[in-house]
């Protein structure tokens, strides 16, 4: 039985960047999904995905994020693939909201640059967008968008030509530790390696019921819509990606049209759902919800629907991500439970669990993502 250093089981957005990141370090690596990516099954599809640096969630996930901007940068000219769009970023909402002043405070605390809008001053700059009086916009330069099909592509490009073995349609069905390997029960059979990395995302539960993780799996539906009464307004160098606070607590978020529609979702407003039998038709009320925000706050992109998708968040109950080893065993590390923000952190995340995985020391702050804050010990899985 051929033995690898490295299996990575899930090779979406984290898992593509591992096994990448890994096989440049010149480790052995056997890279494991149940389809094949890019594809629209799990989390990492859509056309877009948003990056930006003042972030609203928490500080901490600045210094990240900008390492994610220099790795992008690196693969972009390595693959000689387009990945990112810099559009500028606005985050909208009531000045003391979670949306404007989270973004402020991470601004603030990690000098970044940016300006803050008045409703006014940020509809006349940006016509495309009508906030209600009262709120402001925090715009950020250098935000904007990610590919990502075009980025888990070129991951698992770069892997293959640094030596990964990637197998399509062959999914991690369990696994073992025991002494210094890990074994990998697949379809095909069993594989061993040193080490085992679960970047499972929506099916991260499936592989670890015995630590009754508190991940909540969510459909969310974004829609792509025509914007036809001045539809130069939505450009993308005219109009930037966005989050905008609703209402205490709801947000919406959106993408410039890049040729394909302008693009618009609901944050953390989905339907519990599970990875196997999620609900993949879209129904006329949901596009009506959005549609509704449109006519409040983007009336000129209140156009024809062009197509909707589904895809979903997997969430914790904190919203940080998931990084730490197994408790019971240092073979095994968990990643990628992202909470609906992960995909721009993936290229160094990627490059941070190969860190890991070779017994360097993390450059990133992530007690904030360790297993041991839910209460799992190794003593809560040995039952």
């Amino acid at each position: 039985m051929q033995r690898f250093d490295v299996i990575v089981a899930g090779l979406g957005a984290m898992g593509s960047a591992t096994a990448y990141h890994l096989a440049r370090r010149g480790a052995r690596v056997l890279g494991l999904d149940r389809f094949a990516p890019p594809h629209d099954r799990g989390s990492s599809h859509g056309g877009s995905r948003i990056i930006r640096e003042a972030y609203l969630e928490h500080p901490l996930y600045v210094p990240l994020v900008r390492r994610a901007y220099e790795l992008w940068a690196e693969l972009e000219r390595e693959s000689g693939r387009h990945l990112f769009l810099r559009t500028g970023g606005l985050m909208i909402g009531p000045p003391d909201g979670y949306v404007a002043a989270g973004a402020r405070r991470s601004a603030v605390e990690h000098a970044l640059p940016f300006e803050e809008l008045s409703a006014e001053e940020l509809h006349r700059r940006f016509p495309g967008y009508r906030p209600p009086p009262g709120d402001v916009g925090i715009f950020e330069p250098r935000a904007g968008l990610l590919v990502p099909e075009a980025c888990v592509e070129a991951h698992l490009e770069g892997a293959r030509r640094a030596g990964a073995e990637l197998r399509a349609g062959e999914p991690a069905l369990a696994w073992s530790a025991s002494g210094d390997a890990v074994e990998v029960t697949t379809p095909r059979g069993a594989c061993t390696a040193d080490r085992l990395v679960l970047t499972l995302g929506a099916w991260t539960g499936s592989l670890l019921p015995e630590l009754r993780l508190p991940l909540a799996v969510e459909r969310v539906v974004v829609h792509w819509f025509r914007p036809e009464r001045a539809p130069e307004l939505y450009a993308p160098d005219r109009f930037p990606i966005f989050i905008a606070e609703t209402a205490p607590g709801r947000a919406w978020y959106g993408f410039p049209d890049t040729g394909h529609g302008v693009k618009v979702g609901l944050h953390h407003q989905g339907e519990p759902a599970v990875p196997d039998t999620l609900r993949r038709d879209v129904a006329q009320e949901e596009v009506e919800r959005v549609r509704e925000l449109l006519r409040r706050f983007m009336p000129g992109a209140d156009g024809p629907l062009l197509r909707s998708s589904v895809c979903m968040y997997t969430n914790t109950p904190d919203e940080h991500f998931v990084i730490g080893f197994h408790p019971a065993t240092e073979h095994v590390l968990v990643s990628s439970p992202c909470s609906g923000h992960g995909f721009k952190f993936s290229s160094a995340i990627g490059e941070l669990q190969a860190e890991l995985l070779a017994g360097g020391r993390p450059r990133f702050d992530l007690a904030p993502f360790r297993l041991d804050r839910f209460g799992i010990s190794p003593r809560a899985t040995s039952g």
